[in-house]
């Protein structure tokens, strides 16, 4: 059990813990608003959630919120589902996220990087002009409060242009990465019937042009209520009939204007990728996505404006949206657009070289595919500046920790994060003053009440239980879209505990208030009556060479026992004999339990995961109980469907 961690890998110097945002937050909270002094955070995170609307208002003041309206209360209703935020307020994101360039006018504002991974400096000033241009352009072809505007684009400066200038005119912003075939993108923008298109040619991806002009005429023809298409030449081909010219919208000199909006007023759709039907389409608000991510980028991760913050995304994961609002804290945001392992594993690394990236946010895979390739980031790369490395899309395994800490610097920050698409944000993760232990994030965010529930709805301490919210958040969605009576939303999250967000994770609170996730909770294994993660078991057989991933699934059979195989897909020249068998099993049971040990290892040719990389294992448990491939899952958000065929055989022949 991780809490039984005896000392941190690490632990924030006195300096450092001083010079925090959150930090100074505290004290300047507790002389203005009645915060705990002392107690660190432990203490302020309790008076957040014991005081949420005192503690949100102060988020507010300190990050100097422009309200053109007053706000009559913070929380008008705190029911969840429901709550009501800020009623009465009006405010712009776009005009919170362009005020830097009142001061810091030449720096830059973004760095664009491709796969050649020399960056591209946009300043501040010209983020805004193009903002300014690009707005009034979209008025003019009638983009009206609440209207939604669509892209079809990559992780490139244009991308973050649109949104902006799509928030500045109170439209609604949504997009897909150009990766996403016709079929899935459809099934997510003819849900939301958008008027503008943005769209690419294509995209370059691993050395390679990818020509997706077949894909944007697919889109043009099945999305009806388009008024406009607009056409960003990547690889430099002509603009189609018909769509307008991204640079003749962007080239004026206009001042932004700034649509004054109510707090709760829709800012983007997100979509969860979904295992049966069409995929969710959450909606979030203008003001709360504001007041979340500057509380979650200033003052847990700690950014400012001499920072420098690369996350690798696409524009069709919520990480993509969470690190264009780092622009809120006048930060400069790194956009990448390209291929994570291009032209070799250690490419990220080298862009957070070349960018001088203070905080540089990736995937726990990538850290794992780093550590089996032998990667050495500061034997190779000048990584000085990197003050922080957060992992996010699965648990990062108590190895990936090692690795970072051995490999980059000792003296690093690790921040493992969770949270989710649904509320764009994290549910715990980074703090900047709290050690770091092995295999565990640090602790719940401010003003998030998270804890661990049995199912009678009884919290657990250092035991595995359900990931709850009690409280609710400001970016926990406003809706989701076409879900008239928000049926929909409550059975996603408030069926099981009444009036209580749960999130479908397995996670331990332990006695240090440290958090530890296990897996998702609708997949989670259940032998003899005991809960186990299957991150656990990910991180133990992975370790091995031959091993290039897995997955686990626990099925409950009819006669009341109980079968839980291991998949495994196998490295280039291993082979599933005897003895690799064998290992696998006795790795489990060393370092796991007995329990853990599956009751078949099946070798497969490959593990399927949804197009933001997470491995899909409910549908699979569903195609292994005998569910067709159509109503296991979103065919739609699947990275590979063919892959999903070898399960669904599988279930055939075993009857």
């Amino acid at each position: 059990m991780s809490t039984a961690n005896a000392s941190p890998l690490w632990e924030p110097e006195p300096e450092r813990i001083a010079q925090a945002q959150i930090t100074k937050f505290q004290a300047w909270a507790s002389k203005n608003h009645g915060a705990p002094s002392g107690g660190g955070y432990t203490a302020l995170h309790r008076w957040s959630v014991d005081e949420l609307d005192t503690f949100w208002k102060a988020v507010t003041e300190w990050f100097d919120v422009r309200f053109s309206t007053p706000y009559a209360r913070v929380l008008g209703n705190r029911s969840m589902p429901g709550a009501e935020w800020f009623p009465g307020a009006t405010l712009n994101y776009a005009e919170h996220a362009l005020r830097t360039a009142e001061t810091r006018m030449d720096e830059p504002a973004l760095l664009y990087v491709d796969e050649g991974h020399e960056p591209t400096p946009v300043s501040w000033t010209e983020l805004r002009r193009q903002v300014g241009s690009l707005a009034a352009e979209l008025r003019a072809l009638g983009v009206r409060p609440g209207d939604r505007v669509s892209g079809y684009l990559p992780n490139i400066p244009q991308a973050v242009v649109a949104l902006l200038a799509t928030a500045a005119v109170g439209g609604v912003w949504t997009s897909c990465a150009p990766d996403f075939g016709a079929r899935s993108v459809l099934d997510r923008f003819q849900q939301v019937e958008p008027v503008v298109l943005f769209t690419v040619d294509g995209y370059r991806y691993g050395g390679k042009e990818h020509d997706r002009r077949d894909v944007v005429a697919e889109l043009r023809r099945e999305l009806p209520t388009l008024r406009a298409v607009v056409h960003i030449p990547l690889l430099g081909t002509e603009a189609p009939e018909g769509a307008l010219d991204w640079y003749a919208l962007t080239s004026a000199d206009v001042e932004p204007d700034f649509e004054q909006v109510p707090f709760d007023h829709p800012l983007w759709v997100l979509y969860s990728s979904g295992t049966t039907g069409l995929p969710k389409a959450i909606v979030q608000s203008q003001g709360g996505i504001l007041v979340e991510h500057l509380k979650q980028l200033g003052l847990h991760c700690d950014l400012g404006s001499e920072d420098r913050f690369f996350w690798y995304t696409s524009t069709g994961w919520m990480m993509w949206n969470f690190l264009v609002s780092g622009l809120l804290t006048g930060t400069t945001i790194v956009l990448y657009d390209g291929s994570p392992g291009y032209p070799d594993t250690g490419a990220q690394w080298r862009i957070a070289e070349r960018t001088g990236a203070t905080l540089f946010g990736t995937s726990a895979a990538y850290v794992m595919a780093c550590r089996k390739a032998g990667v050495h980031p500061s034997r190779d790369f000048d990584l000085t500046r990197v003050r922080c490395v957060a992992t996010t899309g699965s648990p990062l395994p108590p190895d990936g920790f090692r690795w970072l800490h051995d490999e980059v610097r000792e003296d690093l920050w690790i921040a493992s994060v969770s949270g989710g698409t649904d509320v764009c944000s994290c549910f715990a993760g980074a703090v900047p003053t709290l050690p770091v232990f092995i295999g565990e994030l640090q602790a719940p965010g401010l003003g998030t009440d998270l804890q661990s529930w049995d199912p009678s709805g009884k919290p657990l301490t250092d035991e595995v239980g359900e990931l709850v919210v009690t409280n609710p958040m400001p970016s926990m969605p406003i809706r989701f879209w076409n879900d008239p009576d928000g049926s929909r939303y409550h059975d996603s999250y408030f069926d099981m505990y009444p009036g209580v967000w749960r999130h479908g994770d397995w996670i331990t609170v332990t006695s240090r208030g440290s958090v530890v996730i296990h897996g998702r909770s609708d997949s989670t294994l259940n032998r003899q009556g005991v809960r186990m993660g299957s991150a656990d078991i990910y991180e133990a057989v992975e370790r091995l060479p031959e091993i290039k991933e897995s997955l686990v699934i626990g099925i409950e059979q009819p006669d009341g026992g109980y079968w839980m195989p291991l998949f495994v897909h196998l490295a280039p020249g291993a082979e599933l004999d005897e003895a690799l068998l064998n290992r696998i099993k006795q790795t489990i049971r060393e370092e796991l339990s007995p329990r853990h040990v599956p009751d078949e290892v099946i070798e497969v040719p490959g593990v399927p995961h949804t197009l933001t990389g997470k491995r899909i294992e409910v549908p699979v448990k569903r195609l292994l109980q005998g569910a067709p491939l159509e109503k296991a899952v979103n065919l739609g958000s699947v990275d590979n469907v063919e892959l999903l065929r070898f399960y669904e055989d599988l279930a055939r022949e075993r009857g």
